[in-house]
């Protein structure tokens, strides 16, 4: 639904401290708005690699009467959804280690292909966390100084190579905020991401820098703004995500 100018104004004026703001989301309810707004992204055909965490559950929102390819890192293209928690098929994951079914006409390979395929242009879009997100597009999202961590993985790989790159993720990280003026955690990649999706906004990103484009009809545009450093313009066309 696209908001008027009286409306936006009024959502503007109901602003609160998001920070100190008990949105009354469950981290199962925000991990749902995310994923099912993520889906939406897609065209048929495309290609797609989830990457761990919240985006994996991407998978389980794309309609049925779309054919979506998903690739994981791991080495399976035909990626299913979540398989049932009880005896599932302990053979097929993800990259995060999650159970997953694999689709009719699915195939395995190795590592070696699976990084061909992401280096090479043939990912149409990727869905990735993140740490940080900055106002030109630069993501962080691979470690946190002194803190262990196993390795940037194929993120790096992916957010280059995939023609279109979405973040998705929590809005605040323990009332940390994530989209941010510039990163100041090291950077998986430089002015890359296209768009930028939590369970209170849509974010695009280009030349110009961030455009808010969504709101969820339980935040104000105010909630937004001190719950980023980011500056960013609102759309003409701004409309309440389905939530």
């Amino acid at each position: 639904m696209e908001l008027t100018a009286e409306r936006k104004e009024n959502i503007s004026a109901k602003a609160t401290n998001p920070i100190n703001h008990e949105h009354g989301l469950s981290k199962e309810q925000i991990r749902e708005i995310v994923a099912k707004r993520a889906a939406k992204e897609f065209k048929e055909g495309d290609v797609v690699t989830l990457g761990i965490g919240l985006p994996t559950a991407v998978a389980d929102y794309v309609p049925e009467d779309m054919h979506v390819i998903f690739q994981s890192e791991n080495g399976l293209l035909g990626v299913g959804k979540s398989q049932p928690k009880e005896n599932p098929d302990t053979r097929i994951t993800n990259a995060g280690g999650g159970f997953v079914e694999a689709k009719y006409g699915a195939c395995f390979y190795d590592s070696q292909m699976a990084f061909t395929m992401m280096r090479g242009g043939h990912i149409d879009a990727t869905v990735l966390g993140a740490l940080q997100v900055d106002e030109e597009g630069s993501l962080a999202s691979w470690v946190i100084p002194g803190k262990f961590v196993p390795g940037m993985g194929g993120s790096m790989d992916l957010v280059v190579g995939a023609k279109k790159v979405i973040v998705a993720m929590e809005h605040l990280s323990k009332g940390t905020i994530k989209i941010v003026k510039k990163c100041s955690l090291p950077l998986t990649a430089y002015r890359e991401v296209d768009m930028i999706i939590t369970e209170r906004c849509v974010f695009n990103v280009d030349k110009n820098g961030l455009e808010l484009i969504e709101i969820n009809p339980m935040f104000s545009i105010d909630d937004i703004k001190s719950s980023v450093t980011a500056d960013f313009r609102v759309s003409k066309n701004l409309k309440f995500m389905e939530v």
